[in-house]
């Protein structure tokens, strides 16, 4: 375990490339018995019409990324910050900081019924944003380059240039691998990759747990 991230903290953070197979995962964890903390639910609760960071959208972006129903019309602004940097910081700077606020009271939510649990963070920008030092082990679920394009062409209708585009819009594999404590692939049959979060699960209370 890297220094910098929270020893005996019993919280796993779970991340990955576009299509890797994270999903299938985050759901073999919580059948394992972890409290999965999903940031993208995170990210539609800080967003929620009314809330704070919804206004301050609406004035930084213009109303016209509300839909008419006055929520976020997430399309038009995952178009505007897929191809606009600054759009990009922009957005990450109001949305961010409070996404931090709700994964910590979720987990002391979590943490006052049941002090023990194993809490997953499920975070497509784990390492991105620096979440990587809220959580003791990080496991980062891989699959080569092809796949992920077949999957997205697959699975959301890309064509290869969109679907090489969006990837290559993330994190390099290469990087994300360096931070990983530990990594799946992501084209293995379920129950291997049930043997093996159970055997990284147990771990935590292993002899050496949140030891460096």
């Amino acid at each position: 375990m890297r220094a910098s991230r929270k020893s005996s903290s019993r919280v796993l953070g779970l991340t990955g490339g576009i299509a890797a197979g994270k999903s299938t995962v985050s759901a073999l964890l919580t059948e394992l018995g972890c409290k999965v903390i999903c940031a993208d639910a995170l990210a539609r609760r800080v967003v929620a019409p009314g809330s704070p960071a919804l206004a301050e959208i609406a004035r930084r972006f213009g109303p016209e990324y509300l839909d008419a129903h006055g929520a976020l019309d997430r399309a038009r602004m995952g178009e505007l910050v897929f191809h606009d940097a600054d759009a990009r910081r922009a957005l990450e700077a109001i949305l961010h900081p409070r996404i931090r606020q709700a994964f910590a009271a979720d987990v002391a939510a979590i943490r006052a019924a049941d002090p023990r649990a194993v809490i997953v963070y499920d975070a497509p920008l784990l390492l991105e944003v620096g979440a990587d030092k809220e959580v003791e082990r990080v496991i980062v679920v891989h699959v080569p380059r092809a796949i992920q394009v077949a999957r997205l062409m697959h699975r959301d209708g890309l064509t290869e240039d969109a679907a090489l585009r969006r990837i290559d819009a993330q994190m390099p594999a290469e990087e994300r691998l360096r931070a990983a404590d530990h990594v799946l692939d992501g084209t293995a049959p379920p129950d291997l990759l049930r043997h093996q979060l159970a055997a990284i699960v147990a771990a935590l209370d292993g002899p050496d747990a949140g030891a460096p």
